[in-house]
């Protein structure tokens, strides 16, 4: 049996339900990112290029 896949929004989504989120999740150990308001279309990205996207992201906070 497959379990279901547990998403967790941004906290830059600015937080309630809205459909401007970026999620996050993990399916077999493997990082997946998907946009709320295009839940069906996921990317698969490997931890390392996660966590050069969020480094990139950090270093260019506004």
């Amino acid at each position: 049996m497959t379990r279901p896949i547990r998403w967790q929004k941004s906290s830059f989504s600015g937080g309630g339900d809205g459909d401007s989120c970026v999620e996050l999740a993990a399916a077999n150990g493997e990082p997946l990112l998907r946009e709320s308001d295009d839940p069906d279309r996921i990317l698969p990205v490997t931890r390392h290029g996660l966590a050069a996207l969020l480094h990139h992201l950090r270093a260019n906070r506004p």
